[in-house]
């Protein structure tokens, strides 16, 4: 990222949250278990698909039980969700996740949420699925990361999502076009600071009155927690995630331009 600053200071990087609920404080004492049993038994041990903020609680759990024989995998470079993997050296290491595609069969193609809907609608928990993924190059088809103890059962129980009839197959890999075209569009912008109201408004490409407006709202978490005002700071790697939106991920901060403005690179999920 260019900047027109001499000299620029690592931009700081929001440390870590405390767990702020109880369910949130029991992920964590599961994943020191988890370590526990990994460490005193040598055999490998893996939670369901963690959102970005239940890997980091995960991390800290894994830190607090002295545990480092860890790898956070979504079943592909740049998954957004991910199984904590925990695996003792010369343990015997399983394959905690599976791949599915669906092609449908009908006028209006299902969209994320139909498949997601759909997925879940068979009894399964959100931890069982990991990422949906559309088909760049065919309209009518999507894949899906599952738990592997999973595959099986949604490949035999699902056969529709929205309006239309679905076909589900196990793959043994996601096709190497859908990979490449995951690559989002890094996209830079200046901003006279880094309040979340002026971070937001840069990235929704609105005014910095209607990101306040989200905020007020309810509508807009930072890394899975409600943002509670417009003047918080935002930091590099924050996700925001707007209801009815979308989400946005700040990917770094650079230095300054001649008019005092923060140069910020940031991508749209």
């Amino acid at each position: 990222m260019a900047y027109f600053s001499d000299t620029q200071d690592t931009p700081a990087k929001r440390g870590f949250v405390p767990p702020q609920n109880d369910d949130e404080r029991r992920l964590m004492r599961r994943v020191e278990e988890l370590c526990r049993v990994a460490q005193s038994r040598g055999i490998p041990r893996y939670t369901g698909f963690l959102s970005d903020r239940e890997q980091s609680l995960a991390q800290a759990a894994c830190n607090k039980a002295g545990c480092d024989c860890i790898r956070f995998w979504g079943g592909f470079e740049g998954a957004e969700r991910k199984v904590l993997c925990i695996e003792p050296p010369d343990a015997w290491q399983e394959e905690p996740l599976a791949y599915l595609q669906f092609a449908a069969y009908g006028d209006k193609v299902p969209t994320h949420r139909d498949y997601l809907g759909s997925i879940l609608g068979l009894g399964l928990e959100r931890t069982c699925v990991g990422d949906l993924l559309a088909d760049p190059e065919r309209g009518d088809m999507f894949y899906a990361v599952v738990l592997a103890d999973k595959q099986a059962f949604i490949n035999a129980e699902l056969t529709s999502a929205g309006h239309c009839t679905v076909h589900t197959e196990c793959v043994d890999a996601l096709p190497a076009h859908l990979l490449r075209s995951g690559e989002r569009a890094l996209q830079e912008a200046t901003v006279p600071s880094l309040r979340a109201d002026a971070v937001l408004a840069v990235m929704m490409h609105t005014s910095r009155t209607r990101a306040a407006e989200y905020i007020a709202a309810g509508r807009v978490e930072i890394n899975h927690l409600p943002l509670k005002a417009a003047h918080e700071t935002a930091y590099a790697e924050d996700i925001f995630t707007v209801r009815g939106v979308g989400r946005f991920k700040l990917a770094a901060i650079g230095g300054k331009s001649r008019k005092d403005r923060l140069f910020i690179s940031f991508y749209q999920y």
